[in-house]
């Protein structure tokens, strides 16, 4: 299994992380990208990636887009310039007006500059959206083009509608985690019934968002497998079905670089 979105280089994992990580291998997840959230974060994200064997992705979270380097370019290739192939994508990008912890005006323009940087260098995109759904696919419209980019809607909760614009406008696949196990998240299922296989990836957003039966606990990537289970349930389909083609789905938005066997601890 590929946990497609975890930050295991967060701090809530500096006591275990060797543990963590080995809970994982045992549970049959194979490849972990661990997900940059600003440039400092980033360049730990790539660290942990490297000593672990991992992936990694480089980005500016909404919430960090006031911070953001005035030359963002030359952040980000400098960390492309330390770790090479080990970074797979940009993000997580996009916009959050649910907390608005950076002005929107400021979210849209860093938002921007990362969908320019990523089709400059051919790299797919990792996106975050919160209510901001309308301000989000115009800024896709603008600077994402389907046709010959990849990217991921990570944690997407949103509707069937919400969902066939983000794979059918604009070819991305839907990131699923913990969320989808939740006994109120009846649209999320719904959702992913509409779009089916070919359009998800798995993810656990760790150390965040522990599905069902963890609730309340910390996330961590051995827990995609309970969310993978859901999903066959959700489909219908058994869970070695639901693991090969989110997988394979995951592969084809990250591409060759990332590794069939990561996990090391």
């Amino acid at each position: 299994m590929i946990d497609t979105h975890a930050h295991v280089h967060d701090r809530a994992f500096d006591e275990d992380r060797d543990a963590m990580l080995a809970r994982a291998r045992d549970r049959g997840v194979d490849a972990i990208v661990t997900v940059g959230c600003d440039v400092e974060d980033s360049g730990r994200a790539c660290e942990v990636a490297q000593r672990y064997g991992l992936s990694a992705t480089i980005g500016i979270h909404p919430h960090e887009a006031k911070g953001a380097p005035d030359d963002l370019g030359a952040a980000f290739d400098a960390l492309r310039a330390r770790f090479g192939e080990r970074i797979v994508a940009v993000g997580e990008t996009g916009l959050d007006y649910h907390y608005d912890h950076s002005p929107r005006d400021v979210q849209r323009r860093v938002f921007a500059a990362q969908l320019e940087y990523a089709s400059r260098c051919g790299l797919p995109l990792v996106f975050h959206q919160r209510e901001a759904h309308a301000d989000f696919v115009a800024g896709l419209r603008a600077g994402f083009d389907g046709r010959t980019q990849r990217g991921i809607v990570h944690c997407f909760t949103g509707t069937p509608q919400e969902a066939r614009v983000f794979t059918g406008d604009f070819g991305l696949v839907l990131g699923i985690g913990g969320v989808v196990t939740f006994k109120t998240a009846q649209s999320l299922r719904d959702a992913v019934r509409e779009v089916g296989l070919d359009a998800i990836v798995l993810e656990t957003d760790c150390p965040y968002l522990a599905p069902i039966p963890h609730r309340g606990k910390r996330n961590e990537p051995a827990f995609v497998a309970d969310t993978a289970r859901v999903v066959a349930e959700v489909l219908d389909v058994d869970l070695e079905t639901v693991v090969a083609r989110a997988d394979a789905n995951a592969r084809r938005v990250f591409g060759a670089s990332l590794p069939l066997r990561t996990v090391t601890a």
